[in-house]
């Protein structure tokens, strides 16, 4: 029995890995990677690579072993999840894994804008297949927004159209270390936790941590929706998925991102990182 990350290279998949490192000994770690080579890293550590690419379901059968407890983050490619996640849920009931674990949205089945589509299907498909599952419905992540801090100070704003809507973010390594607890902890499985920080937060809110962290006069300008459309695809973003981040934007400001339900804190035994500490850590990798 090995604990599987599906998506192990990943931004979050990493942070799991890294999580799991602290408690599991790495020959009882296993990656699912379709690149072998930027695997590398893992593999020189003793955990155990194995090779599987979503669009090609054959490949994922020897990808899962009988009792494994697997835990599958959500495809990045957007539009193309859903049959990709149904690989790894057949692969994973064809193997009878332990537990099967899936890294949805905050909200699950009630989350009522587009990026939500492909969670809830999949969240559904998990539940048609018998497979013991726990489901981490991550909020967002306090990196959605830092990421873009170069942008924001050459501009001197934040741009949405959010309204006042607020935000209850974490960072990855909060989630990640969830994942973690929830992949080596007992009592996890048939249950959904909604995962979320601890205080929700307003993008006037952010622009201001923003200043207070960088010296400079950030502001935040709300927009109409197809403005900040414009606004995204003249910035080279493409145009579906700039829609769906305006959709995002529009399901902030509906409160849909904002429950803070304490379920991140719990499980990781801490409260959730400030959203200042990660602006005030973003903005002096920049300096």
């Amino acid at each position: 029995m090995s604990i599987v990350v599906a998506g192990a290279t990943g931004e979050l998949g990493r942070l799991v890995v890294e999580e799991l490192l602290a408690t599991v000994p790495a020959d009882g770690i296993a990656a699912v990677v379709r690149d072998e080579g930027k695997a590398a890293p893992l593999a020189a550590r003793g955990i155990g690579l194995r090779v599987a690419d979503y669009d090609r379901p054959r490949s994922l059968e020897d990808a899962f072993r009988p009792g494994d407890r697997v835990l599958l983050i959500s495809g990045s490619e957007v539009g193309r999840r859903v049959p990709q996640h149904t690989a790894v849920i057949d692969a994973a009931r064809s193997a009878g894994v332990a537990q099967f674990a899936y890294t949805g949205v905050l909200g699950g089945p009630d989350a009522d804008f587009r990026l939500a589509d492909e969670h809830k299907a999949t969240e559904r498909l998990i539940l048609g297949s018998g497979l013991p599952y726990t489901f981490l419905r991550n909020g967002w992540y306090t990196e959605n927004y830092t990421a873009s801090l170069p942008l924001v100070l050459a501009h001197g704003a934040v741009v949405a159209n959010a309204g006042d809507g607020r935000i209850a973010s974490a960072t990855r390594a909060d989630y990640a270390a969830a994942a973690a607890a929830v992949l080596t902890g007992e009592g996890h499985l048939g249950t959904a936790y909604e995962l979320s920080g601890d205080a929700a937060w307003s993008l006037a809110e952010y622009a201001a941590v923003v200043s207070a962290a960088t010296g400079r006069e950030i502001a935040y300008q709300n927009v109409p929706a197809a403005a900040h459309q414009e606004i995204l695809t003249g910035a080279g973003v493409p145009e579906f998925f700039a829609a769906i981040l305006v959709d995002v934007d529009e399901a902030i400001a509906r409160g849909r991102l904002a429950t803070t339900s304490g379920d991140l804190a719990r499980l990781i035994g801490r409260p959730t990182t400030p959203l200042a500490e990660t602006v005030a850590a973003a903005a002096a990798a920049l300096a």
